[in-house]
């Protein structure tokens, strides 16, 4: 597939006074032509300059102070572009007869070298790799053994790889960015025999293994990596697949995160702003209630320097109709008006399980889903312990009868709130309906916006098996 990049524009501040950046090109096969120097910044290449090469290809990219460590590219046009990595010497030549990063000459950055160096060193061992597993599918048993050991080799060269970058340029960021990616392998052997010999457990151990040694060898407190691919990807990699996907497998390592990240202002704040806006776009049942954690200790505090009046009041809002109707609270009571002009209290509904039920019958969803939840769920359990708390939603007594009369929902428990006084549109989030909340005997939410197929297997687990 044909990969585009997309180069945007972004003016970062100059980190670093006293101290300036001058990159000397020469790219005779852009000569004439205007080249720019990007950067990478959390999943995005940004533009940094623009400059126009001589007849000879030649030019030079300046700054009045030093640029952020990390990734960057010269970029011609969307075939025509290659990495490098920039580190603390932030004065040199670099020449390339082409847009191929492997006849690079760079002279005056140690760092810009080896990086060149390693990615041509990592294309032969991904070549080697490649031929070597090509070879194993077609060998013979007794030839399969050696190539298995020249494929472990390739992975200790690899390593050490790793060790003499750490040993020639000690501390650098090229050494922290070969290995950012890196989580080691579980030894099987160390396990107990019984956890070997069963793939379940084996899978698992595998899982708690990776989520233990997930950050190894990523220093997340570093922002230099935030120039570059990893980190967003990383992250989201961290929080939706190695963390167990529930409010109460993420919460303290996703507050632990932040807290560490605190002192990093940049880090801070894209953290913060990544699992503020994941855990409330979250299809996991209940993670609405990270979103209110960390809304109310960094947003509503004052701590998210960042955040605007217009984002805060925006933050304020979700709160307001997320904090009542978390999973394991209490429902929000209501005493609301039934069909028939009497009063019924949700709290005083004796049954198994309670559903409440939020619709309005101009709602297209509504008219389909309500419909559904009524055959599909509530007429196969309604003698096991299931009742239905239906809430319309509007003031249109006609219009409420209509919609219950066309789809025959008598039997449930049908109330309204004609002067919207109950405050039930902010207590249980009714800005978009429908809305379905699940209830049990002690009134507590045990689930919320589920989909009737999966209401309707809650229900066979809870109430038949």
């Amino acid at each position: 597939m044909k990969k585009s990049f997309v180069l945007l524009v972004l003016f970062l501040p100059l980190l670093v006074f006293g101290q300036n950046f001058r990159l000397d090109v020469e790219l005779k096969s852009a000569a004439g032509k205007n080249v720019y120097l990007a950067n990478y910044y959390l999943g995005n290449i940004y533009v940094k300059d623009t400059i126009s090469l001589d007849e000879q290809g030649r030019g030079v990219f300046a700054a009045d102070s030093l640029l952020p460590q990390g990734l960057y590219k010269i970029y011609l046009d969307e075939n025509n572009h290659f990495d490098f990595l920039l580190g603390n010497d932030q004065r040199f030549m670099l020449k390339n007869e082409s847009f191929n990063a492997s006849s690079a000459e760079v002279n005056g950055s140690d760092e810009t070298v080896a990086f060149f160096d390693y990615t041509t060193f990592l294309a032969n061992l991904q070549k080697r790799n490649a031929d070597i597993r090509k070879q194993i599918a077609s060998a013979f048993a007794t030839e399969k053994e050696q190539l298995q050991n020249d494929l472990a080799g390739l992975t200790a060269q690899l390593h050490g790889y790793w060790d003499k970058l750490e040993k020639d340029l000690p501390n650098s960021f090229l050494a922290k960015f070969v290995m950012a990616n890196y989580i080691p392998s579980i030894d099987i052997s160390t396990l107990p025999e019984a956890v070997q010999n069963n793939d379940s457990l084996l899978l698992l151990a595998r899982f708690y293994h990776q989520q233990k040694h997930f950050w190894d060898n990523f220093d997340y407190t570093d922002e230099r990596f935030l120039y570059t691919p990893f980190f967003k990807q990383k992250l989201e990699t961290w929080f939706t697949k190695v963390l167990l996907q529930s409010y109460d497998s993420v919460k303290n390592p996703v507050l632990h995160f932040i807290e560490e990240v605190k002192p990093h202002p940049r880090i801070f704040q894209f953290a913060t702003s990544f699992f503020l806006n994941s855990s409330i776009n979250s299809n996991i049942m209940g993670m609405d209630a990270l979103f209110v954690d960390i809304a109310r200790k960094y947003y509503l505090s004052g701590e998210a320097f960042w955040a605007t009046e217009e984002s805060l009041e925006k933050i304020r809002e979700n709160v307001l109709f997320a904090e009542n109707n978390l999973i394991g609270k209490t429902a929000p009571d209501l005493t609301l008006e039934s069909f028939d002009g009497e009063y019924v209290n949700l709290h005083q509904i004796n049954a198994k399980y309670t559903l409440v039920v939020i619709y309005e019958p101009n709602c297209s969803h509504c008219n389909v889903f309500v419909p559904e939840l009524y055959a599909e769920v509530y007429q196969p359990f309604k003698e096991k312990g299931l009742e239905v708390y239906a809430i319309y939603s509007m003031d249109n007594k006609a219009e409420w009868s209509e919609f219950l009369e066309k789809h025959q929902l008598f039997d449930w428990i049908n109330v309204w709130d004609e002067d919207h006084v109950s405050r039930f549109k902010i207590l249980y989030d009714a800005r978009k309906t429908p809305g379905l909340y699940v209830l049990d005997r002690n009134k507590k939410i045990v689930a919320k916006k589920m989909t009737v197929e999966q209401l309707k297997l809650f229900m066979e687990n809870s109430l038949i098996n």
